[in-house]
């Protein structure tokens, strides 16, 4: 049995991990910064630790006696909408935390969760934040081993094209087309989480996770499927057009940038580069597994 501390509270990844862990019969504390989550977290089987990110002596004080800490970074949807938010800075200022609790608690395994992309701050857009982030955490003394989890796009993204679905039968982006791009499922994550914390830590090591190589064209068509539409569309257009859409619903200009610069290095494959040279074994879940789940969500509302 191990004592494990998370990061992320109950997301996407969070609770199937927690799960799998608890299971596993390891002794798990999940930090969370709602305390509504304490009564979810118990009920999995794991402690609650309620605290923020920014608060070191907090995150050395849970940190303490860990076998392994799993860290990820996240900011409120709220903070997309923000014309003064730092997003690079933001993330960098977590890791940053996070790098002085685990030297003062004296933790030595670390399990970070990154993101397809983190090889590089050239034509990424948003995610060479995650690049930031492993720079970082690589300050760290050599007797702590890191292992770099770094998935691709997250099959739960296209929840956010759900009012356009609904309103316009469409996903619309500044790519498109018949080229296959790897997709992952939060579980899938899980799962690949939970087993590097199973297996020996040594030194730094980097894993790509991904689930199923999937073009936009069949994510139309099997979405469409799925939600008794037919005529769904992935539509692809300018990313200038793109762009002046996202601001005029008022996000964050560095945000929305960033993501048009990381849609467009997925369009024409370069975010995959080092994805490529390091390709993992797919996951379980498919695309058509995360359909049939998407459409209950999309005929509930």
């Amino acid at each position: 049995m191990m004592k494990i501390v998370t990061t992320g509270s109950l997301g996407n990844i969070g609770k199937p991990l927690v799960q799998k862990l608890v299971q596993n019969g390891h002794s798990v504390t999940v930090i969370s910064s709602n305390p509504e989550r304490k009564g979810p977290i118990e009920e999995i089987g794991a402690q609650t630790a309620i605290g923020i990110m920014e608060e070191i002596d907090f995150l050395t004080e849970t940190f303490k006696d860990a076998d392994v800490v799993y860290l990820m970074e996240a900011v409120g949807q709220n903070m997309m909408f923000d014309p003064n938010f730092d997003i690079i800075k933001a993330y960098s200022n977590i890791v940053k935390n996070y790098k002085q609790a685990i030297i003062r608690s004296g933790v030595k395994k670390v399990v970070h969760l990154s993101s397809v992309g983190a090889h590089t701050t050239e034509g990424n857009g948003v995610l060479s934040m995650h690049y930031y982030a492993e720079q970082i955490l690589n300050e760290l003394p050599n007797d702590v081993s890191i292992k770099f989890i770094r998935p691709v796009g997250f099959y739960t993204n296209i929840y956010r094209f759900m009012k356009s679905i609904k309103e316009n039968g469409a996903i619309v982006m500044n790519y498109g087309g018949d080229k296959k791009e790897p997709w992952v499922s939060p579980l899938d994550i899980a799962s690949t989480i939970s087993e590097e914390m199973e297996r020996p830590f040594v030194g730094r090591s980097i894993r790509y996770v991904a689930s199923e190589e999937i073009s936009p064209k069949e994510i139309a068509h099997q979405l469409g499927k799925a939600i008794g539409n037919p005529n769904l569309k992935w539509v692809s257009i300018s990313s200038e057009e793109l762009l002046d859409g996202m601001l005029k619903m008022g996000m964050n200009h560095q945000i929305a940038k960033g993501f048009i610069d990381m849609q467009s290095a997925q369009g024409d494959g370069s975010l995959y580069e080092d994805y490529y040279k390091n390709e993992p074994v797919l996951g379980k879940i498919k695309f058509a597994d995360f359909a049939i789940g998407f459409a209950k969500e999309f005929n509930k509302q």
